[in-house]
């Protein structure tokens, strides 16, 4: 049995200090313990992790020191771990890596990120902040795709995403301050441009899917995730590719199946806001993948 998660660890890092020298709570000792009884939870062979930030020391490359800290005490000591990096591959991103932790038996033969090199980044003009030229957008994190050899022999593509969230991308000359907008009108266009990301990020990591089924029309592949999307929203269905979308029958064994719906649909959340349950945070599966399928879970009790 092969056992696959998706966690969101939410801004990973050492401690930092406020403007009084204070420690910024919670502090990393107070988040450990916490976040150690949830890894440990998963019994996971594979993990993809999402927010993980990087630590610098002098004369070093910057590395995920905080996370390796964080998972020594645990099952998952020994395991491998693969990183997003720069783009020269030199070090790591200061903020926010997705990292996928591999058990030591299962061989990582392959790994690369993508951000906008196979769907372009989109160029938008703002109109309400009256921009007077276009401006690229990018995706703001790459995707994350690790190639992995079975101790069965077979091979997993394990696709790691986090796409922007909703929250409307800044424009610093339509606000007051950080969180004060100047009209109700630039918040909206800052919204529009997050969604550009966001589904734009989606539509990269459909394409990626699509090169992979090109090469193994029977691909064992999973995609998961935080993608800041409901499984009705237009990024998961851009990912998942079904036929009754796309009219199209002989693309059947590229849709991607979402495997919570295994999940009662009172179970069926990863994050509360405004008091309701939102389930953001997906796995979704290749039919080689659900063929072998067992169940889900959603830890969600100490939201």
């Amino acid at each position: 049995m092969l056992r696959i998660a998706t966690f969101n660890l939410e801004n990973l890092d050492e401690d930092r200090f406020d403007d009084n020298g204070e420690i910024i709570r919670p502090s990393f000792a107070e988040r450990a313990p916490v976040l150690r009884a949830a890894l440990e939870r998963l019994r996971a062979d594979i993990i993809c992790l999402q927010e993980v930030h990087g630590q610098e020391t002098e004369g070093e490359p910057r590395q995920l020191l905080t996370l390796q800290e964080l998972i020594s005490p645990t099952r998952y000591a020994g395991f491998q771990i693969a990183s997003t990096k720069l783009k020269d591959g030199s070090e790591v991103y200061d903020e926010r890596n997705l990292v996928v932790l591999v058990r030591p038996d299962i061989e990582i033969i392959d790994q690369r990120q993508i951000n906008g090199e196979v769907v372009g980044h989109p160029q938008y003009q703002r109109h309400i902040a009256g921009e007077e030229t276009p401006k690229a957008h990018s995706w703001e994190r790459p995707l994350q795709h690790v190639t992995l050899k079975l101790p069965t022999g077979q091979t997993l593509h394990v696709l790691n995403a986090h796409f922007k969230s909703k929250l409307a991308v800044r424009h610093n000359p339509s606000m007051e301050n950080r969180f004060t907008w100047k009209s109700a009108a630039a918040w909206a266009e800052g919204f529009f441009v997050s969604s550009i990301k966001r589904v734009g990020a989606a539509l990269e990591a459909r394409a990626v899917v699509d090169e992979i089924f090109d090469d193994d029309a029977d691909a064992a592949l999973i995609l998961a995730g935080d993608f800041n999307a409901l499984p009705e929203e237009v990024p998961m269905m851009a990912l998942r590719g079904r036929v009754e979308e796309t009219g199209n029958s002989d693309l059947t064994h590229r849709v991607l199946l979402p495997l919570e719906d295994n999940i009662p649909k009172d179970k069926r959340f990863t994050l509360i806001h405004q008091g309701k349950g939102e389930m953001i945070d997906h796995i979704l599966a290749s039919r080689r993948m659900v063929a072998c399928f067992m169940h889900s879970e959603v830890h969600n009790e100490g939201l």
